[in-house]
């Protein structure tokens, strides 16, 4: 699973063994040692929101129709033009017009805007549903709804805005169950003194509402994919070094991006072909538990370089006769063997100690 650096193989072989043994029982895969070393020195971690910090399984939770749209009429358009996406937030919709017994087709004509939302055609109309800055782009007014969004991501929900031949339907809104661990993830991380950042397209006012839950020192919102990778940069650019914790496709980039790339086992296979860390059991607070692990095995790797110089340094000089003329010490062959073994012998119950690693709780 993990390949022992060249350069530490004959101080510490054994540390690095016991360190992914340790490692797969907490659920967490270091693809190799350079992973497993840049981890213990991580100040700041990423996490995406949805998939990560979130289930990943939004559901439908509000319809707002515009004056003179009916519930249905908004949600039928809503549904339609989103049935042919793949995002989760589309889905959840879909299957919620569903389950509230509204007809859903396919759209004539689909166009997905990454970080924007969707442009489709049906009946011979134009509809869009997506964030704020669709509607800008399409120049379509809905100043009307600002209030209900504030209301609705204060509740941590994410509202999206529905537009039909440029007027504005309504609103539907969508939320996401917070993973109970998540909360345990960023005291731990808060625990070791590293410091947590949420990256997410959602809008800020949502965004701010999900990081106050969970509580997160820093929100980075509406962001889109391909900025992501840039958001990253500028974490590092002010001497953080970052771990980026993310599922999706759109993740890639920052994975690659970051010192440290972490992907959620149940993850995308982009996202966990690109990270060089994997949370086995899809639990965000196994990150806190990897950078544990790393240091510790970082100390024993120090430690265990120390134990192994140490006797040369002593015994090699007295091997060469050293002390012979002044002393008449003289650093028998066998002894030197003795000495030779004792210097293995003690690296390796030193790094054996690792098994016996506690892994700091969150308070």
């Amino acid at each position: 699973v993990i390949a022992c650096p060249d350069a530490l193989a004959l101080a510490t072989p054994t540390a690095i063994t016991v360190g992914v043994g340790k490692a797969a029982r907490e659920g967490v895969l270091f693809k190799n040692a350079t992973a497993l070393e840049l981890t213990a020195g991580i100040t700041t971690v990423v996490f995406d929101k949805t998939g990560t910090l979130t289930e990943g399984k939004p559901a439908l939770t509000d319809v707002i129709p515009a004056a003179g749209v009916s519930e249905g009429d908004l949600l039928h358009y809503a549904a339609s033009a989103d049935e042919p996406s793949q995002h989760p937030l589309a889905e959840a919709i879909v299957r919620g017009a569903k389950e509230r017994g509204v007809e859903v087709h396919p759209p004539d004509t689909f166009d997905s805007v990454p970080g924007h939302g969707v442009v489709a055609t049906m009946h011979g109309k134009k509809v869009l549903i997506g964030n704020k800055k669709l509607m800008d782009r399409e120049r379509v007014v809905v100043s009307d709804l600002e209030a209900s969004v504030s209301e609705l991501a204060a509740k941590g929900r994410t509202a999206m805005y529905v537009a039909v031949d440029g007027k504005p339907a309504g609103l539907v809104a969508v939320a996401d169950t917070i993973r109970p661990s998540a909360v345990e993830a960023v005291k731990a991380l808060h625990s070791i003194g590293v410091k947590t950042v949420m990256l997410t397209g959602d809008n800020r006012h949502t965004a701010e509402a999900v990081a106050k839950q969970i509580g997160m020192d820093t929100v980075l919102a509406e962001v889109l994919p391909e900025d992501k990778a840039n958001q990253v940069k500028k974490l590092q650019s002010n001497g953080g070094k970052v771990a980026m914790v993310g599922d999706g496709v759109n993740d890639a980039p920052a994975l690659a991006e970051a010192e440290v790339g972490i992907a959620i086992g149940a993850g995308t296979d982009v996202a966990v072909e690109t990270a060089d860390v994997v949370l086995v059991k899809n639990n965000p607070a196994d990150v806190a538990r990897s950078i544990h692990l790393a240091k510790a095995v970082r100390g024993k790797i120090k430690q265990n370089l120390f134990w192994a110089a140490i006797y040369n340094v002593i015994a090699i000089p007295i091997a060469a006769g050293m002390l012979y003329n002044s002393l008449g010490i003289l650093l028998k062959p066998e002894f030197a063997a003795l000495a030779m073994s004792a210097s293995t012998i003690t690296v390796t119950f030193n790094a054996l100690l690792l098994n016996r690693v506690k892994f700091v709780q969150p308070d």
